[in-house]
């Protein structure tokens, strides 16, 4: 072969050589353009989130309809459908046409979602901030989205401030019908399901109004969401992750937007201090000497797993040896406001409390670190039970009842229509929940073992969803945040695949394609059984 270069492939080209040089700069042009590419994807996914968001907000906005539920007999007031009430005066009055824009809307921002999870991190991070501060803004200015529950959390603080009856011991139709907030709520004949601390949240809005308290709580739960996000991104860069891609997994999820902060769901307090907790146990573990966090990790590809430094919230080795009195009279004040923050948020929501044994499992390798967050847990606890005797006396919420009720379209009464029973069942409500304990301790293992809770939360939130008789979508918010600080992939699958289920099940198209294929778990004697459980409850 002729030793002249014109003969050689590219990549062997001398590299003084001008074909060289012009082959560099190919490369580089290619390199920017693909970059260029991907930079325009991520932006249309982004500018797609938003449009859907502001036109699912303008049509529920607009007049009364499928798509706000308080807007029944035409109810529908100006102080509730917002400032942008009323805007599209000529749009379609068809409940039909608005279930298929209303479920096309949703399925467009998941897409997007979607997409943007791959392209959105290579823009820069005040794009995705953008995007998250506006879709915040747009559902804050939306009525109340596909349930009431905004105004059951009004009316249970109202009975106890206005009408001296105590929500854990009576139930909402005692009260004077007149209230301006009964008409508004639904759960009529259930005891208050809601945490104590979050009930006493309520009772303060009581004397705003009720308009005034529904924007109050409106905004409480939009900045909680936001704080959610923040401590997200702060998580995510102690841990060595990528902190844009973290918000957009959480807080640009479609169905956490539309049924969650669309919907005014507490869960968002609750996230709060979760979040806040996993943050107080990461500040602390550099102090003791735990590895480097942002040093590059290896990462296994069939488990997507850190290896050698596994999960860093992990609880290191302490530098040196403490005698057992000193894990106690050594105080740390973030290690013991991370133990509070669980207690905190399982006294706003009871849901929180599956992640208590996780996090305390996390912290067994290191017994002073374990000493520090289970004092916190305990102070936490007795102000907590303190607070709530002296407002509810020896009452707690309502969660049995509640536990009894089945969603047509919860995982449990699927299994329960797929083994030929008609829906859930009394024995496999029982096997679910003891695999639920089951799924918690080996969520405990995994803690122990990884040294670290976040990953192990975010499974042991899958187990309580997928085990849930009484499933609502916007309860895929539980386990994106630990998706989005994990280094498992599995994870994150899983947390997207729950995501598409719930759009399936929830979307208000969905019942018209039930119709279409003939699927009536609501017709069955157990879903008629199940149908009437919860009618019984709304009256």
């Amino acid at each position: 072969m002729s030793s002249d270069a014109s003969t050689l492939p590219l990549r062997d080209a001398p590299v003084g050589s001008q074909r060289a040089k012009r082959g560099l700069l190919r490369g580089r042009a290619g390199a920017f353009a693909a970059a260029d590419e991907r930079a325009w994807v991520g932006a249309a996914c982004l500018a797609a989130i938003v449009a859907c968001s502001l036109f699912v907000v303008l049509m529920s906005a607009n007049r009364p309809s499928i798509l706000s539920a308080t807007t029944h007999a035409n109810y529908f007031p100006h102080w509730m459908a917002g400032p942008l009430g009323g805007l599209l005066p000529g749009f379609t009055r068809s409940s039909t046409t608005l279930k298929y824009l209303f479920s096309g809307a949703i399925v467009v921002m998941y897409v997007s979602y979607l997409l943007g999870l791959a392209y959105v991190p290579r823009l820069r991070a005040r794009w995705a901030i953008a995007t998250v501060l506006a879709v915040h803004a747009i559902f804050f200015l939306a009525p109340p989205l596909a349930l009431t529950d905004i105004f059951n959390y009004v009316n249970y603080g109202r009975m106890e401030v206005v009408h001296n009856l105590n929500p854990y011991t009576s139930i909402p139709i005692l009260e004077p019908h007149n209230d301006p907030s009964y008409d508004l709520s639904n759960w009529h004949q259930l005891l208050s399901p809601y945490g104590p601390l979050f009930t006493l949240l309520t009772f303060a809005v009581v004397p705003l109004g009720v308009a005034a308290s529904f924007w109050v709580l409106k905004g409480m739960l939009a900045l909680a969401s936001l704080g959610t996000l923040l401590l997200v991104w702060k998580c995510a860069r102690l841990l060595g992750r990528d902190p844009v891609a973290a918000i957009v997994l959480v807080g640009l999820n479609p169905i956490v937007l539309v049924w969650g902060l669309g919907g005014d769901h507490n869960d968002f307090l609750m996230l709060f201090f979760i979040l806040l907790a996993f943050y107080l146990l990461l500040r602390t573990r550099d102090r003791l000497g735990a590895p480097e966090p942002r040093r590059a990790v290896a990462q296994d590809r069939s488990t997507g797993e850190d290896r050698g430094a596994r999960e860093a919230v992990a609880a290191p080795t302490e530098r040196r040896r403490l005698r057992p009195r000193d894990w106690l009279l050594a105080l740390c004040p973030p290690e013991i406001g991370a133990g509070a923050a669980v207690i905190t948020a399982t006294a706003i929501k009871a849901s929180g409390g599956v992640l208590i044994p996780v996090v305390l499992a996390a912290m067994l390798r290191s017994p002073r670190r374990l000493a520090q967050v289970a004092l916190g847990m305990a102070g936490a606890a007795v102000v907590a039970a303190a607070v709530s005797l002296a407002a509810f006396g020896l009452h707690i919420p309502d969660l049995s009842t509640q536990s009894r009720l089945v969603t047509n379209v919860s995982v449990p009464n699927l299994i329960g229509l797929a083994v030929g029973s008609g829906g859930e069942t009394e024995t496999l409500h029982k096997l679910l929940s003891a695999g639920l304990v089951l799924a918690v301790m080996l969520c405990c293992v995994q803690a122990w073992r990884r040294r670290g809770p976040i990953t192990a939360s975010g499974w042991a939130s899958v187990a309580l969803l997928v085990t849930l008789s009484w499933v609502l979508p916007w309860y895929v918010l539980w386990v994106l945040p630990m998706a989005a600080l994990s280094s498992s992939r599995r994870l994150r699958a899983a947390a997207l695949v729950l995501g598409v289920y719930l759009i399936i099940a929830w979307a208000p198209a969905s019942g018209l394609l039930w119709n279409a294929i003939g699927f009536h778990p609501e017709k069955t004697p157990l879903g008629r059984m199940h149908q009437r459980d919860v009618k019984e409850l709304l009256n």
